[in-house]
């Protein structure tokens, strides 16, 4: 019991570290009760314009966001870490809560005179309330996800206001004036306000807060129940049940250093305990948790913003990002279980391992709001509706068994948790907003797609790894909504416009690399975060994460290419080999990598199994041909040294005995 207490607090602790999320005020006194008043009336807010339509867009985007603003003010610290020993909420933060509720609610108060403003000018007063709203956005944002998406988007505000004084042609424009800078940025539909904001009012307010009612019907504990009861039996049950159970949480969840933190003060010890090496066991977790944010249903915040920017449906989204996730999910698998052959790992004892049928039978019911989640949005309903669906259904589910069902108090405090949860994801497509109302203003996505052609000298691979690179920069500072904002919007339209590609292909791809860069050294917070549970280097975490999770590195370039992975001009006998050859090819590629096939494999094996795995991957007839060749000859190879090593070993204990 000690032991787990422990655990508990180096979770906490890890999380405080590497998730910005989590440094919020527990010890607010006096001012709990109007915290708890604008979550929950945020939260309700939202389950009404879900219900009964939304309302004008820029005033639903402005209840949103002034009020997330205001509650970051009281519940985050100007400092990390002051959240320990500050008690209470200080005069200023109060103070600039309620200015940031003012300055978006503003866009209410005073509507028809701001739409009519758009032509015949801004006040100053307007200017000053503009000026406030960016100001109090960005501190905000700084506060709730941190400085870099901060930095980032003051860089984009200079070089609006500076572009004149930019020495080079390609990326120097003439330069706007503060006024219009701020005006735009604050009251158009092209800033803030833009469709970031509005995506988040829309969607994914309510599916962050279905993700919460799942929490609470106590489906983190069945998923790693039901992980464990489907592969902790085999060799290295216990790396293959954490990836299965963070698969399953990260979907929910959402957030890959959160659920890395989650699911890691479980599963972790246990790999570590099984003889996995920490390293290994951090990666593990950590690859995995990262790949929620890619596994369907829910999927990511930007899969919802993808939606719009594209034009489909998010049943589409789905559908396109379930092959990648499987190959995603099916690399680490086999990387996994390559590891624990080459230790010599074993998977768990048959009485250590919950019954699948006696799983299902008791807590499978858990289950529904997901399939009821999934069903509303494949047979046409909005994502809206289906997300109401999957709230209600969550609620009636945690009221079938006595430890879940919630009481009036209980509700109170998942309705306030609601929108806790949401605050970093508001504030941060918010803050994406302003760069994408920079790109909107200066051309910028236009120059940067000049950019790329002359670095790439119109040379399709080239430009594919210019592209994979600024999303893995900016992912290492933004989180992944807003780095799918800006790499959306800045270089999808270059490798759209200019090489003709599939635009839910180029979008997918940006997508993915944006989210593997919580697992790419040198800054690699979810791996941080795993090793920090698992007291393993942190930086060789980081590398081996990359090993393990090779498909998100591999498979973008296929599907950007070949788009039948993405279910696009799909025929079922086409789509099937693709699947089939994929699955093959990351087997050889992972082994590769860990250096264990039929056998331990030599240097010169390794290479052959890597060329071999991406011949397969490729979806070409001669390339999968040849691929194939390669890997089964260096399978009989291992599997003919191994069956001479044994015969060796039999000899030798014959002439001993």
């Amino acid at each position: 019991m000690q032991q787990e207490q422990h655990n508990q607090v180096d979770a906490d602790e890890i999380r405080e570290k590497y998730d910005r999320e989590s440094n919020q005020r527990t010890n607010i006194g006096k001012w709990a009760w109007i915290v708890a008043f604008l979550g929950i009336s945020l939260t309700i807010f939202h389950l009404y314009t879900g219900y009964f339509g939304v309302i004008q867009t820029q005033k639903q985007g402005a209840i949103h966001l002034g009020t997330a603003l205001g509650l970051i003010f009281l519940l985050f610290p100007a400092k990390k870490g002051l959240h320990k020993i500050q008690k209470g909420i200080p005069w200023y933060d109060v103070i600039l809560a309620f200015v940031s509720i003012y300055v978006a609610y503003h866009k209410i108060f005073f509507y028809d005179a701001l739409r009519d403003a758009r032509i015949q000018g801004y006040t100053e007063f307007d200017f000053l309330v503009s000026v406030l709203g960016v100001l109090l956005l960005l501190e905000a944002t700084r506060r709730a996800v941190g400085l870099p998406i901060v930095i980032v988007a003051g860089a984009a505000i200079l070089y609006t206001l500076y572009g004149n004084v930019i020495p080079t042609q390609v990326l120097s424009h003439p330069g706007f004036d503060l006024d219009r800078i701020m005006n735009q940025l604050w009251f158009e539909d092209s800033g803030v306000f833009g469709t970031p904001i509005k995506i988040s009012a829309k969607f994914i307010f309510l599916f962050l807060f279905f993700g919460v009612m799942l929490i609470h019907t106590n489906i983190g504990k069945f998923f790693n129940d039901l992980a464990f009861a489907l592969t902790g039996r085999y060799t290295g049950g216990t790396a293959k049940a954490a990836v299965s159970a963070s698969a399953l949480q990260g979907m929910v969840s959402g957030s890959s250093v959160g659920n890395t933190v989650a699911s890691g003060s479980f599963t972790i010890p246990m790999m570590k305990r099984a003889g996995f090496k920490p390293e290994f066991a951090a990666a593990t977790e950590a690859s995995a948790s990262t790949g929620g944010q890619i596994m369907p249903p829910l999927m990511g915040a930007a899969a919802f913003i993808m939606m719009e920017y594209i034009g489909v449906s998010f049943s589409t989204i789905m559908l396109a990002a379930l092959i990648p996730a499987i190959l995603y999910f099916t690399g680490i698998l086999i990387g996994t279980h390559f590891e624990a052959k080459k230790l010599g790992i074993l998977g768990l004892p048959k009485d250590q391992v919950p019954s699948f049928r006696k799983l299902m039978k008791k807590q499978g019911y858990l289950l529904l709001p997901l399939v009821i989640i999934v069903g509303t949005i494949v047979v046409g309903f909005t994502p809206q509706r289906a997300a109401l669906m999957g709230i209600f259904s969550a609620f009636l589910v945690s009221l079938i068994r006595k430890e879940t069902r919630m009481s009036i108090k209980q509700t109170i405090k998942v309705l306030e948790e609601g929108a806790r949860v949401a605050l970093p994801v508001i504030a941060a497509v918010a803050t994406a907003g302003i760069i994408a109302g920079v790109v909107s203003m200066t051309g910028l996505g236009n120059k940067f797609a000049d950019a790329i052609i002359a670095l790439s000298n119109g040379i399709l691979p080239l430009a594919l790894i210019f592209t994979m690179l600024a999303c893995i920069v900016l992912g290492m500072g933004l989180p992944t909504t807003a780095n799918y904002v800006v790499t959306a919007t800045v270089a999808a339209p270059a490798l759209i416009n200019n090489f003709g590609l599939e635009p839910i292909a180029v979008h997918m791809f940006v997508f993915y690399f944006g989210i593997v860069a919580d697992i790419t050294p040198p800054v690699c917070l979810a791996a941080y975060a795993g090793a920090g549970i698992a007291n393993a280097n942190p930086f060789r975490s980081g590398t081996t994460a990359v090993k393990l999770a090779i498909a998100a590195f591999i498979i973008p370039y296929i599907f950007v290419t070949q788009p039948i992975l993405l279910w696009v001009d799909v025929e079922p006998l086409a789509l099937g080999m693709a699947i089939a050859t994929a699955l093959i090819g990351m087997i050889a590629i992972s082994s590769s990598l860990i250096g264990h096939f039929s056998a331990a494999s030599k240097v010169w094996e390794r290479f052959i199994l890597f060329a071999g795995g991406m011949m397969m991957i490729i979806p070409e007839t001669i390339t999968n041909i040849v691929g194939l060749v390669l890997i089964v000859g260096v399978w009989l190879l291992q599997r003919s040294r191994r069956k001479h090593k044994d015969q060796d070993h039999d000899g030798v204990a014959a002439a001993q005995a």
